[in-house]
């Protein structure tokens, strides 16, 4: 077990009533995800990719917003602005937070990884992994995998262009093949295991068994300068902590799909 996923089981003991089952939680809308197979840009420490099963989950449709994020501190004071711990959440942690009503659509940012734990907690569900997040991603709005389209590759690059002082608009863009919306061109997004993701400049290094071990995670072929936008992603989460935020940083939630026994 992870030193984060020990924190965030004494997190939930200590800060949060204890979870609704699935079945019973409230939260925003999630959408069925169809288990599958595809080529990470995760190459696990060896020369190819190889496909990675990913199994049948929910995942929500939009990312948290600020309205629902609020609503959640609101129930749980404990995570508000000022009373979080601080090995939970940094200095930063909601300091941007627009309690104005037209802000309430806006994905929220300046989260924690900690506290989109305990969000989705809140609500029966997790965090989506690597995993789930980069295969949902990887569609557009008629393929589950629209990966090779140049086109559709250069509209997502378009938005790391942008200035991050542009206004950001609310949740809620063209839903992709899933239909899940905003997996680009809105925010950043953490998932689980966001600490168990190495980058490493030199693709010589990939093989490195040594160097699998100390990080304790697959390693990523930087030689797939089509998934940049991804690589990018990846650059980011696997320099934060779990008490970071950033002023672009959101989250959406995830759950397992449990099937009904006959």
């Amino acid at each position: 077990m992870t030193l984060y996923a020990i924190c965030a089981a004494a997190l939930a003991a200590t800060l949060l009533a204890p979870a609704a089952p699935a079945s019973a939680a409230t939260g925003g809308d999630y959408v069925p995800v169809a288990a599958g197979r595809f080529a990470s840009v995760l190459s696990g420490g060896g020369n190819a990719n190889a496909p990675v099963d990913v199994a049948a989950f929910a995942l929500r449709a939009a990312p948290v917003s600020t309205g629902e994020f609020i609503a959640f501190t609101a129930r749980h004071p404990e995570w508000q602005r000022g009373r979080a711990p601080a090995i939970f959440a940094d200095a930063s942690y909601l300091h941007a937070l627009d309690t104005a009503p037209a802000a309430a659509r806006q994905a929220v940012t300046s989260v924690s990884w900690f506290a989109a734990q305990a969000f989705c907690a809140s609500e029966g569900a997790r965090l989506p992994s690597w995993y789930e997040w980069e295969y949902v991603a990887a569609a557009d709005a008629n393929n589950a995998d629209a990966r090779g389209n140049p086109a559709w590759r250069a509209a997502i690059l378009a938005w790391y262009a942008q200035s991050s002082s542009v206004a950001r608009p609310g949740v809620g863009g063209a839903a992709n093949f899933y239909g899940v919306r905003d997996m680009h061109g809105l925010i950043w997004e953490w998932v689980d295991d966001f600490n168990a993701l190495l980058v490493a400049a030199d693709s010589r290094n990939q093989g490195d068994p040594e160097q699998l071990q100390f990080c304790g995670a697959g390693a990523i072929s930087l030689q797939d300068r089509d998934n940049y936008a991804i690589l990018m992603r990846i650059a980011l989460l696997s320099a934060l902590n779990g008490a970071d935020t950033t002023n672009n940083l959101s989250f959406r939630c995830a759950r397992n799909l449990i099937k009904e026994l006959p």
